[in-house]
């Protein structure tokens, strides 16, 4: 094991001024409101999302199934959960009733007028469909609604495709982190 440190952004957003445009979900696609008893839905997605990715080497959790459902029953069991900004994408399924889980993002009071954007992730197989932007609307949405006036995220820098999308909604780059991780090289 080696330790090594990962350079992270932390972005903000201003909820001054609802969205101009609507982003459309794509057909065959929905996405759910927070409800717990789609807790082990939000961790499966999360865990596929984010398993072959950077941020499974910063935050291991995000990388095992059961560290996902560990992070997701301590998000949402906080007092500053913020259910409104929770969402999950999924596909209707073509031959069956269930859905599949195709993304999730979540959200928290850091302060009551200030948001955090928590692991907004999309599975591998539909990136590139609209669903983080849609899950990134809808989160802010739902933060617009519980009462913040500015949101925040922590990204890692090695993650382009997120910071352009943040950056295309309007978030600014206002500090740079480095988080300390051990990491195993083979």
């Amino acid at each position: 094991m080696a330790v090594t440190y990962f350079k992270r952004y932390r972005m903000e957003l201003k909820l001054d001024r609802e969205p101009t445009q609507t982003i459309p979900i794509p057909d065959g696609f929905r996405l759910l409101p927070w409800a717990p008893r789609l807790l082990n839905r939000h961790a499966e997605v999360k865990c596929e999302s984010f398993r072959d990715e950077i941020d499974a080497h910063v935050f291991p959790c995000l990388g095992d199934l059961d560290g996902c459902r560990h992070l997701m029953r301590e998000i949402t069991g906080r007092n500053n959960f913020v259910p409104q900004a929770t969402w999950l994408a999924c596909r209707d399924a073509q031959f069956s009733t269930s859905l599949q889980p195709c993304g999730t993002v979540q959200g928290l009071f850091s302060t009551p007028r200030e948001g955090a954007i928590q692991n907004l992730g999309v599975h591998p197989d539909f990136r590139g469909l609209g669903l983080g932007r849609a899950l990134l609307i809808h989160a802010l949405a739902g933060f617009r609604r519980a009462g913040c006036h500015f949101v925040h995220l922590e990204v890692t820098v090695q993650n382009a495709s997120a910071i352009r999308l943040y950056e295309r909604f309007g978030f600014r780059k206002v500090e740079t982190l480095f988080k300390i991780a051990e990491v195993q090289y083979a």
